[in-house]
């Protein structure tokens, strides 16, 4: 049981060691993220569109 306490203390501890984003900072680093799923999600949807209908055409659907 004590080494939980232990365990705990040390997360704790830690824990007061962060640096912690300020609020600008953690605002920009949402929108990037946001932005970079975005193009990701745009591109991975013309690439499965653009092998979709060439796999259509070879296959003669």
């Amino acid at each position: 049981m004590a080494s939980i306490t232990q365990f705990f203390r040390n997360v704790s501890s830690e824990m007061r060691k962060v640096s912690w984003p300020k609020k600008k900072e953690l605002t920009n680093y949402t929108i990037t993220v946001i932005i970079t799923v975005a193009i990701l999600a745009l591109f991975f949807t013309g690439t499965d569109l653009v092998f979709s209908r060439l796999i259509e055409f070879l296959l003669g659907i």
